[in-house]
């Protein structure tokens, strides 16, 4: 299933999770909204962009 990916977009992928959960931590167990607010932007962001150069580069 993974044979699909580049190293480097499952890195990509595993440092979105991470962010997430960080988001999640930050927002749950530390009660810090703004900042897992920031961080939880970056996730999609970062997707958007693997997206968006992964299209570029099969054209």
């Amino acid at each position: 299933m993974f044979d699909k990916f580049k190293k480097s977009e499952l890195f990509i992928l595993v440092i979105v999770l991470v962010l997430i959960f960080t988001s999640e931590y930050y927002y749950v167990i530390l009660n810090n909204h703004e900042r897992a607010i920031f961080i939880g932007l970056w996730p999609p962001t970062i997707v958007g962009l693997l997206i968006f150069f992964n299209l570029k580069l099969k054209k």
